[in-house]
Formats: C-alpha cells, structure tokens, sequence
C-alpha cells in the first residue's frame, strides 16, 4: 500500500498509509461485535497493509481504545502510526437507567467534556492506560464543531477553552516526546481554520467534509493546509453512509436519514459512475485521496469482510473520464484534484 510521509514539524517523519483505519466500529456502534469480531476486523487491516489507526475514548466509551490496545500488544510498536482523542472523560455511571446511546454494550461510563490542560492530561493518561502503552504519536483535540455542540457560538466557546488550557497540555506533550504530533478531529473545516489562525498545529482529522458530495473545503481551508504543510487525515468518506449503499430508502448522511435534496444529488452521481460501470463507493473512497494535503483515508470498517472490501475499492483503477463527466455535470468543483488512476 502506498505510504505518504507527514513530516511532523516537532517530530520527525510519520509514515502514513493511504489508508487508515478508523476504529470507532469497535466501541459497538449501532451493532455489537464480539471481542474475536474486533480481534479480526483489526488483523484483517493488518494483513492488508494498513498502519494508521485512529481511536478516541467516546468510541464505545473506553471500549475501542482497549480492544485497540489489545491487537496492538502483539505487534511492534515502530510498525504503526496510532492517533487518539482528547476533550471527553470517561467517569464511572451508575448502572442503573444508564444511557449508552449509540453504543451497545459499552462500559458503564458517562462523558464529561473537558478541554481545560488538566483534563487534556487526564484525558491523555486515561487513554494510555486503556491502550497499555506509554505514548502515541498523534493527539487530537476532539469535537471542537458546531455539529457536536449545536452551535457556531458554542463551537468558539469550546476551541477558546481548549487554546486557554489545553493547547498548553498538547504543547507540553509534544516538547516531551510522548505525542510526536497535535491537531484536531472535527466534523466541519471551519473549526480547523479557526485553530489554524490560533495555535501551532500539524495535522487535522476532518470528517465527511471533503467528499463526492461535499468540496467546501477546497475554498479555502484545503489551500492554507496545503500551503502551511498541515498534514489533512480525510474521515467520513462515505459522508456517513449514503455513499456506500446509493441512495436507499433510510440511507444515512450525518449520522442521520438523509434529506431528499442529498438523495437527489447521490442518484446523479451514482447514474454517471454507472455509466462508467463503476461502483458509487468505489469513486466515494478514491475521490478524496487525490488532494495533495490528504495523507490518508479512514473508512473504519465493522467487519474483516468490509475492511478487505474497502483495500480492494482502494486497489482499482477509475477511469479519468468519469471524474471529468461529474465535473461537467456540476456535481463535484471543477477545481477539485483527481485520482490519476494509476
């Protein structure tokens, strides 16, 4: 599998491979996976060649952090490149009218957001306890967005939190050695062009923003990270789902049914790329990887079978001529860079 370099400014080179793997499935999102189910899944994207692995306390409250932690013990820790979360402690609930939401199964944990330093701190030693390990390369500040906190005004909020305490945690982290990269996952571009223009940053995880739907960020945010050198790792290709079944009665975008108007512009999409007979979610994974600031993609994956599936859709070759037909038709932006196909 191809490998892109991210130079780190504060810590040398991370090797990052195309694909990545986004573990969230293994919290039990939506469905529960047994724990030989999580084992598999993760030695499924082992064996196919995949080194990045993102995690994050909220998936499966604490869950996937430790199944993480579990495959990883048996194998060296110079092979891969692993990212975790901060922003959200995990404190014991009562049992009793526990709500787990998404999550089936999960520990019995309630979250707390807390971006302050010390709860950064705590957050990050948490995590290292979960994952049984003493570092990570890449800290992410987590959920900074208007999605998460419902609004634009609670967003400013949040990221003014984080750059009054806790950007002095990752700061220290990084000087220390313990975390060789920091920067954010969000779900909208414009929290990591606000971060851009307050901290030092290296990388990004934005997800389900820069899709076959979605190309918003090629306006403005895509430019200064490429420009910066900030390293972007594209989450959410399949804008949720939507992108991966085709516009299905209860197809998913948002985390949410998607809305006619989104249904509409999928069916267009899907009809030229099967004019081209190429599948919908093959040009889905493909699209993003062509911007020069994404270093890589992180489908996720609830099974060996759909991680495999998404290593093969990455495999082949995608005519250039469809990407020019969705350009004509209007449905992506006439300046958005293309897989060469090669």
């Amino acid at each position: 599998m191809k490998v892109n370099l991210f130079k780190a400014p504060h810590g040398g080179q991370l090797p990052l491979t195309e694909m990545g793997f986004g573990t969230a499935p293994l919290g039990n999102l939506y469905r529960e996976l047994s724990e030989a189910q999580a084992q598999q899944t993760l030695q499924a994207a082992w064996d196919g060649g995949i080194r990045y692995f993102d995690t994050a306390p909220q998936y499966g409250l604490g869950l996937s952090e430790a199944r993480l932690g579990e495959f990883l013990a048996g194998v060296n820790a110079a092979d891969y490149v692993l990212s975790s979360k901060v922003g959200r402690l995990l404190e014991p609930a009562d049992p009793v009218g526990f709500d787990a939401g998404q999550w089936i199964n999960p520990p019995c944990n309630n979250i707390v957001y807390d971006y302050s330093y010390s709860g950064v701190m705590r957050s990050f030693e948490a995590s290292l306890n979960r994952l049984n390990l003493d570092k990570l390369d890449i800290l992410y500040i987590h959920d900074v967005d208007a999605f998460t906190h419902g609004s634009r005004e609670a967003s400013d909020c949040r990221i003014q939190q984080v750059m009054d305490g806790g950007y002095k945690a990752l700061q220290e982290l990084r000087a220390a050695g313990v975390v060789q990269a920091i920067g954010a996952g969000v779900n909208e571009w414009q929290a990591c062009e606000t971060l851009i223009g307050l901290g030092d940053f290296d990388l990004f995880l934005l997800a389900g923003r820069y899709t076959l739907l979605e190309q918003e960020a090629l306006d403005s945010f895509l430019p200064l990270c490429d420009k910066k050198g900030i390293a972007v790792v594209l989450g959410g290709p399949y804008n949720s789902g939507i992108l991966a079944t085709g516009p299905i009665v209860g197809a998913k975008y948002n985390y949410e049914d998607a809305p006619t108007a989104i249904l509409e512009r999928v069916t267009q999409i899907e009809n030229i790329c099967r004019e081209h007979k190429i599948p919908l979610v093959q040009a889905a994974l493909q699209f993003p990887t062509a911007h020069p600031a994404v270093k890589t993609v992180i489908p996720g994956g609830q099974s060996a079978e759909e991680v495999q599936q998404n290593l093969k859709l990455l495999s082949l070759k995608t005519p250039a001529a469809l990407w020019s037909d969705l350009k004509t038709a209007g449905l992506i932006q006439e300046d958005a860079p293309i897989p060469s196909g090669d």
